[in-house]
């Protein structure tokens, strides 16, 4: 459901002109899964039945997550309908919109990926790199070197002294574990 609650009495009217025999309602956004009467709702469905939602905004949180929620129901036996535009997964025109949609959702996701790459084959040709800056400089590796063979210093408390972690020393000093075999014992009180 949206904010308003003139617009969850609109929905209900909606689905139960339409015949159905339970509504759920959820007041949780469509955006995140924490959705527990849409969970209910699933596994109340049986073979044979028909989920109908009001508009597809409130059953799926993007074009991709509808076709995978719809392509579920369908595994299952269970047809979907959506009133806005009165399309029904449970009539051979429906399933044919509804994979039309599915086709449009696959090609916009290749067509984002592939301007993704483009971009960021454009940008190394320009000397430009993508990712995070590193933390990681001549300092920080030396104090990092110094300490490694000190085998009171664990790499995971070498690593949280610095502000980096473990990953990040081992790709950056590549012999660490060398290093940590070269421990030297510490001399005991008195010079033995």
């Amino acid at each position: 459901m949206s904010t308003g609650r003139q617009k969850l009495d609109c929905q209900i009217d909606a689905l139960t002109t339409a015949g159905c025999r339970r509504i759920f309602a959820d007041k949780k956004s469509g955006k995140n899964d924490l959705r527990p009467e849409l969970k209910e709702c699933r596994a109340f469905l049986t073979p044979g039945d028909t989920l109908v939602v009001p508009a597809l905004d409130r059953y799926g949180r993007s074009l991709q997550d509808l076709v995978k929620m719809v392509a579920e129901l369908r595994e299952r036996g269970i047809g979907f309908r959506y009133l806005h535009e009165a399309l029904d997964t449970t009539t051979p025109s429906g399933r044919l919109i509804f994979h039309v949609f599915a086709a449009l959702a696959e090609f916009i996701r290749e067509l984002i990926v592939a301007g993704t790459h483009e971009g960021l084959a454009a940008a190394r040709a320009r000397g430009k790199v993508g990712g995070r800056p590193t933390v990681v400089n001549e300092d920080l590796i030396r104090a990092a070197r110094d300490m490694l063979p000190d085998p009171e210093n664990s790499v995971t408390t070498i690593a949280k002294i610095l502000g980096v972690s473990v990953g990040t020393l081992y790709h950056h000093i590549p012999d660490l574990k060398e290093l940590r075999n070269s421990r030297v014992p510490r001399l005991m009180e008195g010079g033995k």
